[in-house]
């Protein structure tokens, strides 16, 4: 069984009272960096333990701190991005329902390290009842004189603010957020200058999701270099997986990086192998922005070796055989999935969620779901699949945020590994207009394997 650091306290009753978790532990790791350390002392611990950015993008985040502006006289704001909003991720929702004053903590010792005096948790506005747990955690840490003035009387001083989105998706994205925050339309920012140096009000600016500050307080509390032993190689410590789809045991896990995913699938301890007796046939392992792989791939790499749950394994073979960790939503399909349909589903949601402000996103999402539709309808054409393929090209590396190439990839890397469904819906209409179709197709037996 892999280690659990992160929601090892989580079964424990009335774990959201700052009682209960201090009875348990909780702000320990917070009491040992503003008592025993300086700011220097936690970002060197951070930079050793070898964290990569949980939110999807994987960026160290000890390198990142270290862009921070620290000589302007201007204020510095730690943001945290709550905005968890990928389809298949729910993670982050489920570390602030059950364990508030963790991410309270991880933002009490990321603040010290970066010398800011005030944080912002931009949280998805959907996420009401979450917002009166983390409002209530809040008001208890200043109780306790964990957040205000001169805290635990080491003259740092703190203040946490709350603000609910707009349920955007593209305020995921973190200069998007930031304008958000300002209260302006959620778009993206050109960059540079990046939020390091001009972030929110135009003041230097980290911007970190829920996981990566939860992390700080175990990296603390057990140090940086014993931190970095647990996972493999560049990818170091735990992380939490978002587990749905065709699954015994949908949930949200906490693996050590270097699990392989066949484990990951099919054993008892994580997912309970797949759903009524089925084969697997594809995964998406990092949220729907990230290319699907059919099960031959996701179980191995190209070159035969076992894939494992870790960012290098995943994207080995890049786009053509591999793909991301992401933010570690992972949605695994059976044999009688549709990957026209599920493709359709996701270019749906971009397209409904693109901001508008690039037109190669703007137009290519606005036009890859009408041709979707009609192909999973039973009305689409031959040439509307290399029309899909030529869109997508097109958007891909052409907008100014992600957004745009997490719209292209589904569609891209599904005609790539799946082909032979959407020609399969445009030779036989009349199979695929019946809506449970997925079971009705006789697919090639390479897209399938029993575990």
């Amino acid at each position: 069984m892999g280690r659990v650091i992160l929601i090892d306290k989580i079964g424990i009753p009335g774990i959201r009272d700052f009682a209960v978790y201090r009875a348990h532990g909780g702000y320990s790791s917070a009491e040992k960096a503003l008592k025993e350390m300086t700011p220097a002392d936690v970002s060197r611990e951070v930079t050793k333990s070898g964290l990569r950015g949980r939110g999807g993008a994987g960026f160290l985040t000890g390198l990142k701190w270290s862009f921070l502006d620290r000589k302007t006289d201007y204020p510095k704001y730690l943001v945290c991005n709550a905005d968890e909003s990928e389809p298949g991720t729910f993670k982050d929702r489920y570390l602030m329902e059950h364990l508030p004053h963790l991410l309270i903590e991880g933002l009490i010792i990321s603040s010290f390290a970066l010398g800011v005096k005030t944080c912002y948790i931009y949280v998805r506005g959907e996420f009401k009842y979450i917002i009166g747990i983390l409002k209530k955690a809040i008001d208890e840490a200043y109780q306790q004189k964990f957040l205000g003035e001169n805290i635990l009387g080491t003259g740092f001083s703190l203040d946490i603010f709350l603000h609910p989105g707009g349920g955007a998706y593209i305020c995921g994205e973190e200069t998007a957020m930031l304008e958000s925050l300002e209260g302006k339309r959620g778009n993206p920012r050109i960059k540079p200058p990046f939020p390091a140096y001009k972030g929110l009000y135009d003041c230097p600016t980290v911007v970190n999701n829920v996981e990566t500050l939860a992390a700080i307080v175990p990296i603390i509390g057990m140090g940086g270099d014993a931190y970095a032993k647990i996972g493999v190689g560049k990818s170091t410590g735990t992380k939490l997986i978002s587990a749905c789809g065709n699954i015994n045991k949908p949930g949200v896990y906490e693996i050590e990086l270097g699990l392989p995913v066949e484990d990951f699938i099919f054993s008892e301890e994580y997912c309970g192998g797949i759903k009524n007796g089925k084969r697997l046939k594809a995964v998406v392992p990092g949220g729907s922005s990230v290319p699907v792989l059919p099960a031959e791939l996701i179980l191995h790499t190209v070159k035969g070796e076992q894939r494992l749950m870790t960012y290098e394994s995943l994207a080995e073979g890049g786009f053509d055989s591999g793909t991301m960790l992401g933010s570690g939503g992972f949605i695994v399909y059976d044999e009688d999935a549709c990957m026209v349909r599920n493709t359709w589903n996701f270019t749906r949601f971009y397209h409904h969620e693109s901001c508008g402000q690039c037109s190669p996103c703007r137009e290519g999402t606005a036009w890859m779901e009408p041709v979707l539709r009609r192909i999973e309808q039973g009305k689409g054409k031959y040439s509307d699949i290399d029309l899909l393929v030529n869109i997508a090209d097109k958007i891909e590396g052409n907008t100014i945020c992600p957004f745009g190439d997490a719209a292209a990839w589904p569609v891209s890397s599904a005609i790539r590994h799946f082909r032979h469904e959407f020609e399969f819906h445009i030779q036989h209409p009349e199979i695929v207009k019946n809506p449970d179709h997925g079971s009705l197709i006789q697919y090639p037996a390479s897209s399938i394997q029993y575990r």
